[in-house]
């Protein structure tokens, strides 16, 4: 199948996936899964087999750079202890103990470790979109561990590679010494790329341009990093999370729109298809599996779910009773959750797109030329643990969080309440003088002072929850109204272009104009 086929039913298959996801309420990735699974039954596409490193190498970077952007530092700064902790501690017992499991099935240790690897970490875009229903300090916690564990998994899967191939050797101060420049240099390349990125972006205009260098920043990050054998994944979070500070201060409102949409889509876009790979890859693994092998693989599909489920539950609640015996400080009491809460986090420990990329780049051959050995089976394996913690986790999830009873979290609504008051607020005191210095007319503040009066009372409204409030519903009126005439405005707009009376420039410069007033109303965003 050529490239621009396999573009073209990729595409199609993230629309159908997401439109059954969307007609019966299923997780989009579910139906994903199952459509590429149906297309991995057709030869052509089956034998259209992506190189590995274009899935970790050009994937990757995007989904973590995204992610990073538009989760919350404040919350990593508060729970970094246990974020820590679960994508370093956690990550390496789960992959001892999913070797240690392969090792008893049957898999020698080098694959049973880059299996191991594979399936260790969990997925920061799997989490996003099952997770939604969690409260938001829930969510934040799953993805910054999904963001960081994504490295230690790394760096397992390349010591484990490269003593299977015959490249590396195994020691206590080889292995400390990969992680230490795995985690710092990481680190180092993604503040000083960041910090290169904060320059240029000051000094471009261009819309364009600027969203350029946003475009090329994870993939320069990510590839310095591996340039200098540390963790492309490390420095592509780190300097996401510098920028999602950084970027407020020196990024312009046509630029960031502009941005926003673009990754949007791309990310959507990534994202599907990558879930629609897992099901064309669980189709090749078991073409290219025997009668025997293929069982052998779906017990150690099964086995290997028990494992990471046990391990994550296991840590969950014995480093939770470890930090409070040896941490008895109130602040730690504060941030304490109930059993509930932890059974809820360790449902959501799906994997994705990571797992497929390790295990589709673990090599064809040795330094000896031999074949890899069990290179399908770790596929098929990796593919299968993601089909099934997805589907049976996915499934389960929004049972188990009724369940649970989690109390609803309000801090997102009543601190947007907090900055919109605020800054109405300062916006009016300061309109006197900044009117003074820019010689505007009476008329014209008086104006702009009763619509921000307005703005003011509609919000104090909507923080207090009283939804029949008369400034409330008078601004909704005045929304209402001011949409409908919008879309009276781009009728006349298009009738003007239809009549030959203004050519397609002009319709497509007014429209621009017409969509921004009418996103600004409609009050629409691009980010969580």
């Amino acid at each position: 199948m050529h490239g621009l086929e396999l573009v073209v039913v990729l595409g199609v298959a993230v629309l159908v996936g997401n439109a059954i996801g969307q007609r019966f309420d299923i997780a989009p990735p579910i139906p994903l899964l199952v459509t590429g699974a149906a297309l991995g039954s057709i030869p052509q596409v089956r034998q259209a087999q992506f190189p590995p490193e274009v899935v970790l190498l050009l994937f990757l970077p995007v989904l973590l750079h995204w992610e990073s952007i538009t989760t919350s530092l404040r919350e990593i700064r508060t729970n970094l202890r246990g974020i820590v902790l679960m994508s370093t501690v956690l990550v390496i017992l789960t992959a001892w103990a999913v070797a240690a499991a392969g090792h008893a099935l049957g898999l020698p240790w080098g694959p049973a470790w880059v299996l191991g690897a594979a399936v260790a970490p969990t997925d920061a875009t799997a989490v996003g979109v099952l997770a939604r229903a969690l409260p938001r300090r829930h969510v934040t916690l799953l993805r910054a561990e999904s963001l960081v564990n994504d490295g230690t998994a790394l760096v397992i899967y390349g010591l484990a590679v490269g003593i299977t191939v015959g490249e590396e050797h195994l020691s206590m101060p080889h292995v400390g010494g990969l992680f230490l420049l795995a985690y710092g240099g990481g680190a180092v390349v993604g503040a000083a790329v960041a910090w290169a990125n904060t320059i240029v972006r000051r000094r471009l205009d261009d819309p364009l341009l600027g969203n350029l260098v946003m475009i090329l920043v994870p993939f320069t990050a990510y590839l310095l990093a591996e340039l200098v054998e540390a963790s492309g994944v490390i420095a592509v979070v780190t300097c996401g999370l510098i920028m999602s500070q950084i970027a407020p201060r020196i990024i312009r409102a046509e630029h960031r729109t502009q941005a926003m949409a673009f990754w949007s889509l791309a990310t959507f876009i990534i994202n599907g298809a990558l879930f629609v790979l897992v099901g064309v890859e669980l189709q090749y693994a078991v073409r290219d599996l025997s009668r025997a092998d293929l069982k052998d693989a779906l017990i150690a599909v099964a086995v290997v779910c028990a494992v990471l489920v046990a391990v994550r539950f296991a840590f969950l609640f014995a480093s939770a009773y470890l930090i409070r015996m040896l941490d008895r400080r109130p602040q730690q009491r504060l941030l304490q959750i109930g059993h509930r809460a932890r059974v809820i986090s360790g449902l959501a420990g799906f994997r994705g797109a990571v797992s497929l990329a390790v295990a589709l780049s673990v090599p064809q051959t040795l330094d000896s030329g031999e074949p890899f050995p069990e290179r399908s089976f770790i596929i098929f394996v990796t593919s299968g643990v993601i089909l099934v913690t997805l589907v049976t986790q996915g499934l389960m999830l929004p049972a188990a969080v009724r369940w649970a009873k989690l109390p609803p979290d309000t801090s997102v609504d009543e601190e947007h309440g907090l900055a919109e008051t605020t800054a109405i607020e300062a916006a009016l005191k300061a309109m006197p003088n900044l009117a003074a210095d820019l010689g505007t007319g009476p008329n014209t503040v008086e104006w702009l002072r009763q619509e921000y009066k307005g703005r003011l009372a509609s919000a104090r409204a909507r923080s207090t929850g009283a939804d029949n409030d008369p400034a409330l519903l008078q601004h909704q009126d005045y929304t209402a109204l001011h949409l409908a005439l919008i879309a009276h405005r781009r009728d006349t707009v298009v009738r003007l272009r239809d009549e030959r009376h203004i050519d397609d420039t002009v319709l497509r410069r007014l429209q621009a104009d017409l969509d921004n007033e009418e996103v600004r109303l409609s009050g629409s965003s691009m980010v969580e």
